[in-house]
């Protein structure tokens, strides 16, 4: 008898305890993503980085400092074009990519992506990149069933130099 009278204490004891376990996990959770989102913004941009960018695009509008740790990124603009500059912590410029569309694209870079095997799917972006020792590349984003996401990376001369998956 004392059994059944404690029987439905004990399962609500029991949602309880798993309802807390809930509560806590999701805290937990929830402190750890501030934790990391706020991280990145502690620490100061190196002063390495903020003088070898100002001395390389020194006409830069709206310049944004994004901390990524292992390397620093600066959202810009310059002559009405927005753009991204990416450096390592120690000042070193890794590259430029330039916001475009497909229709400003050399000519030999759009008949490259056209006798691709990409040809066929949607196009999402398209992004030139400036590279270390003056080189160019062009970036189109592609995706396909809007599940696969793909990074084509050409040469000046519309030669697929290789592909990436996008997120």
């Amino acid at each position: 008898m004392i059994l059944i009278n404690s029987l439905p204490s004990t399962l609500c004891l029991i949602k309880f305890i798993n309802m807390t376990k809930k509560i806590f996990l999701m805290l937990f959770i929830s402190l750890t993503l501030f934790a990391n989102m706020s991280f990145s913004q502690i620490r100061e941009i190196p002063k390495a980085v903020e003088e070898t960018f100002s001395q390389q695009y020194n006409g830069a509008a709206n310049v944004d400092y994004k901390d990524q740790l292992v390397r620093v990124d600066i959202y810009f603009e310059l002559n009405g074009e927005k753009m991204m500059a990416s450096y390592t912590n120690k000042g070193i410029w890794k590259e430029t990519e330039k916001e475009w569309t497909f229709d400003k694209l050399p000519v030999d870079v759009r008949d490259g992506f056209q006798k691709s095997k990409y040809a066929d799917r949607e196009l999402e972006e398209t992004k030139v990149l400036y590279l270390p020792g003056g080189s160019e590349q062009y970036r189109i984003k592609v995706k396909k069933n809007g599940v696969e996401k793909k990074y084509l990376f050409f040469n000046i001369k519309g030669r697929l130099l290789r592909d990436a998956i996008a997120l």
